[in-house]
């Protein structure tokens, strides 16, 4: 046995120190391996939805309701079955109604438990009971077990289970326990959730949803380009910064950032009014919905225009330092011809319909007014020090990462940057070219310095820039277009210059050599591979599926955003992976929390199926079951030390 093996296992046998237990482990990891394997839940493209994402979380996107079906089949009708997946997404508020409307509320206690008790067995059956009972909630952990573990050894099961929901009425814990039992089926019915990209903009809440998936016992996240400039406002970066609230202006969240961060936007609102106090600002609308206060509309556009105009000029900046990026066509503050009113863009001279930029020099058109430097020096600061907003983003760098590769699906948020014949295009970072994986890791590992780097500032500084490069390249993995054309949107009427090209990738979908080289260059090489990710939103109302390729890639943004959904003509794909396969599910536009509270409704449209296992897949198929076998390979080696006595027992 070599020095190093002997040394490991030596280690183990700390945790193991006698055959018994050595032994014991391992019959639990093998049977463990044999267990139906977890459910996944994969959502992208949330864009602050909090309402429609915490109901489509709390329904498991129909995982919920499956449930009922197999439990009760037949023997409840359409409204009790709907009225008892109501009462777990939402047991608070589904209680507060039925105590008024129940004129025989302890009967309602009786049948209710009962069938709460039955939804939350069949849930954790494919648990081991150590699992279940660290989910349990910690003031009904024994009740709860008693209930759904079954007790041979009891003669009258019925009369004792009876017994203990008559004494919980009887104490008065009838709803907290209701409560309990609904939280408990929300988490057993989903095992780990994937997060395939863009939390934050455009909808009211991405904080709301962040201090969600900061509770969620089980996630990873796959960065989007929405995710990562927050990510570099968070960092310090101005460009960043000024893109975030430029953004959250266009689409009247400003709210968000004062009343959900806690950033003072007083400063911005103070220079704009005063720089932009006489200045046409038609082309700054801002995208508003029945909650928005329209008398604040005149100060948010020109709030809207000023921090447009300082993004314009960050961006140039970044452009002019970072050489190597090779994006000087976005240069376009010094192609504006004031005389003409035009702007040259790729070579072609379009009519721009506003020239009134105020802080705008035309010979020096991407220096900063001495004002407007103070007021991003401030807006930095504010950003950098949100204890909150730090949280958070701390929060995406642990749980996320530009890709992931997890029992066989490759999550990766926008595409692959490919050439016309499929191959991994060459990308440029800082003085050496990347492709495929290698420009994924790279890039992350130069967004990390950035957030995180706090020796090297010179490294600090490039991984802060990367940031921006991500959220806006044509090469960068979760943008995936030849340009953004923010500005062109802006000023130019014609809306040929608005066209945003998308890479290769999106071309190839459907050919098979271009999505088996992928997975192959991210380490996947099974028949039942597949590529899932977001980003751009699937026509299905003009026939567009989701399924790419037979099934191998499938594109799970649908509508999530409220924007969206006139596009897509639906609200969103979810995608559900568990024992039996894969199932899409289209979800229909969410009216409101208050809706399925009190309607009853539920926003799962249909299913279809992605793939169905003639088996149920076991735990030993997944990675969680590659680890499991290499823990038995080693207790097993620990076994073989303990009966050759080159290891020795403890306490025997």
């Amino acid at each position: 046995m070599e020095e190093l093996e002997l040394k490991y296992l030596k280690s183990l046998a700390n945790q193991y120190p006698t055959i018994a237990l050595a032994s014991t482990e391992i019959i639990n990891l093998q049977a463990i391996l044999n267990l139906p394997k977890g459910t996944e839940h994969f959502l992208t493209d949330i864009h602050g939805e909090y309402e429609q994402f915490n109901h489509i979380l709390k329904n498991g996107s129909g995982s919920v309701r499956g449930k009922i079906d197999e439990e009760f089949g037949n023997t409840l009708s359409t409204k009790d079955k709907k009225s008892l997946a109501t009462l777990i997404y939402y047991p608070q508020e589904k209680l507060e109604i039925v105590m008024q409307e129940e004129e025989n509320i302890e009967d309602w206690y009786k049948i209710t438990l009962h069938r709460l008790v039955q939804i939350t067995k069949r849930v954790s059956s494919k648990y081991t009971r150590s699992k279940v009972r660290k989910a349990l909630p910690k003031d009904f952990a024994y009740i709860i077990e008693e209930l759904i573990t079954e007790k041979a050894e009891i003669q009258d099961k019925e009369a004792y289970y009876n017994e203990i929901i008559h004494t919980i009425i009887r104490l008065g814990r009838a709803q907290e326990f209701i409560v309990a039992l609904g939280n408990l089926i929300q988490r057993l019915v989903i095992d780990h959730l994937h997060i395939v990209g863009d939390i934050y903009d455009r909808g009211p809440g991405p904080h709301i949803i962040m201090d969600t998936l900061r509770q969620y016992h089980s996630l990873d996240i796959q960065w989007g380009n929405h995710d990562i400039v927050w990510m570099g406002a968070a960092s310090g970066q101005l460009a960043c910064i000024a893109t975030v609230l430029r953004m959250s202006a266009r689409y009247a969240n400003l709210d968000l950032l004062e009343d959900g961060y806690g950033i003072n936007l007083i400063p911005l609102a103070t220079f704009a009014m005063d720089t932009y106090a006489d200045t046409n600002c038609d082309s700054f609308a801002i995208k508003y919905n029945t909650d928005y206060n329209t008398k604040d509309l005149s100060l948010d556009m020109k709030m809207h225009k000023a921090i447009a105009m300082i993004q314009f000029k960050l961006e140039g900046q970044v452009i002019m330092r970072r050489s190597d990026f090779k994006m000087e066509n976005r240069l376009l503050l010094d192609k504006i011809n004031y005389e003409d009113k035009t702007v040259t863009v790729d070579g072609h001279t379009y009519p721009i319909n506003d020239v009134d930029f105020p802080t705008v020099n035309p010979k020096k058109p991407y220096e900063l007014t001495p004002e407007e430097s103070q007021l991003m020096e401030r807006l930095r600061q504010a950003f950098t020090h949100c204890e909150k907003l730090q949280e958070h983003i701390r929060f995406l760098f642990a749980k996320g990462s530009l890709y992931k590769v997890y029992n066989s699906n490759l999550l990766y948020h926008g595409c692959v940057p490919l050439d016309e014949k499929g191959n991994f295009s060459k990308v440029n970072v800082f003085g050496r070219e990347y492709s495929g994986k290698a420009l994924y890791d790279v890039l992350e590992n130069y967004a990390r310095k950035g957030f995180y780097s706090t020796q090297d500032m010179g490294e600090k500084e490039k991984g802060q820039d990367i940031m921006w490069y991500i959220w806006s390249s044509p090469n960068s993995p979760v943008f995936g277009k030849d340009k953004m054309t923010t500005f062109e949107r802006y000023f130019i009427d014609d809306k040929e210059s608005h066209v945003e090209t998308k890479n290769a990738y999106y071309r190839l979908l459907d050919d098979e050599d271009t999505l088996n080289r992928i997975l192959r260059e991210f380490g996947l090489t099974s028949d039942n591979a597949h590529i899932i990710n977001g980003h751009v939103p699937v026509e299905r109302k003009n026939g567009e599926s989701p399924m790419k390729c037979g099934g191998k890639l499938l594109i799970i943004d649908g509508g999530f955003s409220r924007a969206y959904q006139g596009k897509t003509g639906i609200a969103g794909y979810t995608l559900i992976s568990n024992s039996h396969g894969m199932r899409l599910v289209a979800h229909e536009p969410f009216e409101s929390t208050e809706s399925a509270i009190i309607k009853e409704s539920d926003i799962f449209s249909d299913n279809t199926m992605v793939e169905t296992s003639a088996f149920r897949k076991n735990v030993a198929g997944t990675d969680i079951g590659t680890e499991l076998k290499e823990s038995i390979h080693q207790l097993e080696s620990l076994l073989r030390a303990y009966r050759e006595g080159i290891i020795i027992e403890k306490g025997v």
